[in-house]
């Protein structure tokens, strides 16, 4: 099948390569010139495990490639993928601005005699499927001859993905359940068949209405958040009460009702998701005259929870960090991705520096979109143990797999002070109390030598 993907962010980048790997021929649009030189070149553009392999693969192939023009990527193919960025508006709903301009100009390029099917891959409020359809009929109408339209010759079809950074090839190969918003006859047949090789386990296809596709992907990535938000708020209650929020984890997530997943407590949620989709379905909420009390309070719960350390740190040095340096281990959202958007490590760092502490930080693949906001305000270690130079103490805000198991021989010499405040609850307290350190984490008792 020939396939268009608009848009080569994380999602499009993602939804292009892995198609390309099932046999379709794909050619991926981006209006950054940079960017297209560099995929074209071979250069991938994100860091997600797994993705340079099949990205390389296919591109040599020849069933991947990029343009920047729209016409050409879309002129013989049967599926066009929106997979555009759909950020927060100053209100906070989703801006629809790039896919509306995207539909506007495919309205003056679809032929009416050529069906397509056209799928908003990305995350967009209830009834975006309608306005893009209405968008492109009225764009069309400026070009076309009197007497004709493009009625019958395309459908808008919601398709959300359900991507995990860190492992979202095998989720696009291995697809927990696909989610396809359609009634066109039409649109069902040409899916089926397009996602017919990530199903063949058995997981389902599940076909529904556009509205309640749209709905589906807010509601279950704002669910997840809740989820998240419930633990971090029962860590709190934890650390008062002298319980483990461990142990509590573990006791609740055996029953199959609730599950395992989604109950560790940290320092937050972050990345493009999460937060600009909980944000984004209170507004479409409270649009239509809901007051979602939940969601509001998941993102109070959050935003406070991102600097639940500052009160642990600024207490243990007498409520004053000024002079004070720090060692910072892990800046992207969370471990196996370069995104660092949202990420609680930036809500740390402004809270130090605000206090006149000093920062190096390490982060396996997080650093470069870093220093786009904090170059020359922090230093940037080459490695997780050159960081902890000189600090005063070590603060751990991504639970990358190098930190879990490391030299504490070497922690121990290099920090001024044995102390590690731990946004992940990445170590044992009895190890802690072991090797000497004051340990500070999450839901759990201090560990004071």
């Amino acid at each position: 099948m020939k396939i268009a993907v608009i848009g080569t962010g994380y999602v499009g980048l993602v939804t292009g390569t892995c198609f390309a790997e099932t046999g379709n021929n794909v050619i991926c649009v981006d209006i950054d010139k940079n960017k297209v030189d560099k995929l074209t070149a071979g250069e991938i553009t994100i860091y997600e495990p797994g993705l340079e392999k099949l990205f390389l693969r296919n591109q040599k192939e020849g069933r991947l490639t990029f343009t920047q023009s729209l016409s050409d990527a879309i002129v013989d193919a049967e599926v066009i993928f929106l997979a555009l960025p759909t950020p927060p508006g100053a209100d906070g709903a989703a801006d629809l601005k790039y896919i509306i301009g995207v539909a506007e100009e495919l309205g003056k390029l679809l032929k009416p005699t050529e069906y397509k099917v056209i799928i908003d891959k990305s995350t967009v409020p209830v009834g975006t499927a309608e306005k893009v359809k209405a968008t492109i009929l009225n764009s069309s109408s400026q070009v076309l001859p009197f007497g004709k339209d493009l009625s019958g010759a395309f459908d808008v079809v919601s398709n959300p993905e359900f991507l995990r950074e860190g492992v979202a090839v095998e989720d696009f190969m291995k697809p927990d359940r696909v989610v396809i918003g359609t009634e066109s006859k039409r649109a069902i047949k040409i899916l089926n068949d397009l996602y017919a090789p990530f199903v063949r386990q058995g997981n389902p296809l599940i076909f529904m209405d556009e509205k309640s596709a749209e709905l589906t992907k807010y509601a279950a990535n704002a669910f997840l958040a809740v989820k998240i938000s419930f633990m971090n708020e029962i860590a709190q209650v934890c650390e008062l009460l002298g319980a483990d929020v461990d142990m509590v984890r573990k006791g609740i997530g055996s029953d199959e009702r609730i599950g395992k997943r989604f109950l560790f407590p940290g320092i937050g949620y972050g990345g493009s998701c999460f937060p600009k989709d909980v944000q984004a379905l209170a507004m479409s909420a409270d649009e239509v005259g809901y007051d979602f009390k939940i969601l509001d309070a998941v993102m109070e719960v959050n935003a406070k929870q991102k600097v639940h350390l500052i009160p642990k740190i600024k207490t243990f040095f007498g409520n004053d960090v000024a002079g004070k340096h720090f060692a910072l281990w892990g800046l992207s959202f969370k471990p196996n991705t370069d995104d660092v958007r949202e990420a609680p490590a930036f809500y740390m760092i402004d809270a130090l520096l605000a206090e006149g502490a000093t920062v190096s930080a390490f982060d396996p693949e997080g650093m470069a979109n870093t220093k786009i906001t904090y170059d020359g305000k922090i230093t940037f270690a080459s490695s997780q143990y050159e960081a902890l130079n000189n600090a005063d103490a070590l603060i751990i805000a991504t639970e990358w797999n190098e930190f879990r198991t490391p030299d504490f021989e070497k922690i121990s010499t290099a920090l001024k002070t044995k102390t590690i405040f731990d946004g992940r609850n990445l170590f044992d307290l009895s190890q802690m109390e072991k090797l000497g350190f004051h340990y500070e984490s999450i839901g759990r008792r201090t560990v004071a030598p």
